[in-house]
């Protein structure tokens, strides 16, 4: 087995539900946004899937895809502070690691409209989530630009995963969809 799959797949075990649920408490301010997209495997796992889709994909989806995921996840978080209900959004989440993971098993190279498409329902999904989270003491923009802050970092994972997939590493793409794809249907599931 491969010892870069192995490792995901602790690393990814390690992690805790994201919380990411409207009704439990979060910390404060920027921290608390910046934890937050660590504390569980599905943010992880769709953001980095993100990166190293982008990556794969090549020329201009290099940036375009985290940037917009980045852009439409604050617009996101935006209407959830606004008072606008956002229907099926934690369907949206489960459903876009059960994607993300076929995406990526399968290397799935759309144009980049499409994959935008995908990207931007995804975003706008999680950034809602996220914004659900924020408590009565914490300034709403410090926690955005925290969670913003954490999912670029995720994306840069992903980019440079998708760099190694490219050169080096046999079987990550394979591994990673398959761990997408049977987390994201356990999410579903529940």
């Amino acid at each position: 087995m491969n010892k870069q799959f192995v490792l995901l797949s602790v690393l990814l075990g390690l992690c805790t539900p994201a919380l990411a649920h409207t009704g439990i408490q979060a910390s404060h301010g920027f921290m608390a946004g910046f934890g937050h997209p660590w504390q569980g495997f599905d943010h992880v796992l769709v953001m980095i899937a993100i990166g190293f889709w982008a990556s794969v994909m090549g020329g201009q989806a290099r940036w375009v895809l985290p940037l917009s995921f980045l852009l439409l996840m604050a617009v996101g978080a935006g209407l959830e502070f606004a008072g606008f209900y956002l229907p099926y959004a934690e369907l949206g989440v489960a459903g876009s690691v059960l994607l993300m993971g076929l995406v990526i098993g399968f290397n799935w190279q759309p144009s980049t409209s499409v994959a935008l498409s995908l990207v931007a329902l995804f975003a706008v999904s999680h950034g809602r989530v996220h914004a659900a989270e924020i408590t009565a003491n914490q300034e709403p923009l410090h926690y955005v630009l925290g969670f913003l802050l954490a999912t670029a970092l995720l994306h840069g994972i992903g980019l440079s995963a998708g760099l190694l997939e490219s050169k080096t590493i046999n079987g990550l793409r394979v591994g990673f969809g398959l761990l997408g794809t049977v987390l994201g249907l356990v999410l579903l599931a529940n």
